[in-house]
């Protein structure tokens, strides 16, 4: 039998974009990693200075504090559509303009506000992907009209989270530890 947090399968991703994301993440399981990723999301905050989260690192167009606030949206929406295709719901779900939100800058308060938003939508997330039925997990839904699974968003959303940090980390050129010893 396999374990509802597996990694997803040809049936919970279509999007090239999305794999490309998932494909670079390791763990077999994603509860894990998601929990995991917790301790990435405080010990990253900690080593972030004033200086470092407002300034624009080229090639990029956001600062780092628009990043962080990108990562807090996404999550947010990612627990929104979780919750949306774990019940069942078939509503094609929008796309959204990431860009929009980020130009929107409502994070401009403390960075560790920031952090400590997206440390608590992730637990919620957790939370919700901890008490559903096996079969859940399988459920399709749509967004934009392309299928992906309950599964295939949660291991989405450990993908972007890592994807972003790790852009972070570079560009700030910080390593903070990425889970306890």
């Amino acid at each position: 039998m396999q374990m509802k947090s597996r990694r997803p399968s040809e049936t919970d991703l279509s999007l090239d974009a999305h794999w490309d994301y998932v494909n670079r993440i390791e763990g077999e399981c994603v509860l894990k990693l998601l929990s995991d990723q917790l301790y990435w999301f405080c010990e990253l905050g900690s080593c972030l200075s004033s200086e470092l989260v407002d300034r624009v690192h080229a090639p990029y167009t956001w600062t780092v504090r628009q990043a962080v606030e990108h990562c807090v949206d996404a999550e947010r929406i990612f627990g929104d559509r979780m919750l949306r295709i774990a019940a069942g719901d078939t509503t094609n779900l929008p796309a959204w303009d990431e860009n929009a939100y980020a130009n929107a800058r409502f994070g401009l308060g403390n960075i560790g506000h920031l952090i400590s938003e997206l440390g608590f939508l992730r637990q919620a997330n957790l939370v919700l992907l901890g008490r559903l039925i096996p079969s859940a997990w399988d459920n399709v839904g749509r967004v934009d009209s392309h299928p992906i699974t309950t599964r295939g968003i949660a291991w989405l959303a450990a993908a972007h989270v890592q994807h972003h940090f790790e852009i972070i980390e570079q560009r700030c050129e910080i390593a903070p530890q990425r889970a306890p010893i």
